[in-house]
């Protein structure tokens, strides 16, 4: 089963309950949105998922495997696969490069490097460059890439690992309007053949790609349900929206 369940997962820091979910559940090829104010254990929850953070007690079952039991090769292997805000790529190389670097496969990088791809792994990279708006990017240096175009060559390294749940934070930070929407349209195309969990403050990016939303609020779920029942909700305007909403506004004027 493909299906996300984390049941009963608490998590907490020097005494502080930074996650205390009951059950959060993601169906196969869903696109999941997570927001919430700073501090709401948006991405404690992620960090559980892949590995980085143990929990006090709880599980996360995927693939009918408990995910916090398993290190953080496990779960990528497992096909858990994470975009983290800031892109890690690798600067100094091509776009192409980095692609290869991603092809899942069992290199070093230094190996990578020299390895001779075959004519399935070129179509898949080329496939991947095509799907995230980096056809015509890919003999350019990553460091020359836009910020928006380095979050799309980190997102298409993750799709080469072949995940099947997509772990997303934050993907629309630092963009410019078009590159925002542009990812909105990547990440929905995603959903046809990925789950996908993303943590985002953006409103007007959320409600372009949300299908269902989780709104977390001193670690806990306080609502979930389609962006129009959410956005709509008392309890969520009073400790998270009309501060989002001010935020939104306050970049848009500067």
């Amino acid at each position: 089963m493909d299906n996300l369940y984390v049941q009963k997962l608490s998590v907490s820091f020097d005494g502080f309950k930074a996650l205390d979910i009951d059950i959060f559940e993601v169906a196969q090829n869903e696109l999941r949105v997570v927001i919430g104010p700073n501090g709401a254990g948006k991405t404690t929850l992620l960090d559980v998922l892949c590995g980085r953070a143990r929990p006090d007690v709880g599980h996360a079952y995927f693939k009918d495997q408990d995910l916090t039991k398993l290190s953080e090769d496990e779960i990528v292997d497992l096909g858990v696969g994470r975009k983290f805000q800031a892109p890690t790529v690798f600067t100094s190389l091509t776009v192409a490069d980095n692609l290869m670097l991603a092809v899942k496969a069992n290199r070093g990088v230094f190996a990578s490097l020299f390895y001779r791809l075959q004519a399935a792994e070129r179509r898949r990279i080329e496939e991947v460059a095509e799907r995230t708006g980096l056809e015509d990017a890919l003999d350019e240096v990553a460091g020359t890439l836009s910020h928006g175009q380095k979050q799309w060559l980190e997102i298409a390294m993750v799709i080469l690992q072949d995940p099947t749940l997509f772990l997303v934070d934050e993907p629309a930070a630092g963009m410019t309007d078009q590159e925002t929407f542009r990812t909105g349209e990547i990440l929905q195309g995603l959903a046809e053949d990925h789950a996908l969990i993303v943590i985002e403050h953006d409103m007007e990016f959320v409600r372009q790609i949300a299908r269902k939303v989780t709104v977390l609020h001193e670690g806990r779920i306080l609502v979930e349900g389609p962006m129009e029942t959410v956005q709509n909700d008392p309890r969520v305007i009073e400790c998270y929206l009309g501060t989002a909403m001010e935020r939104d506004e306050h970049s848009a004027v500067g």
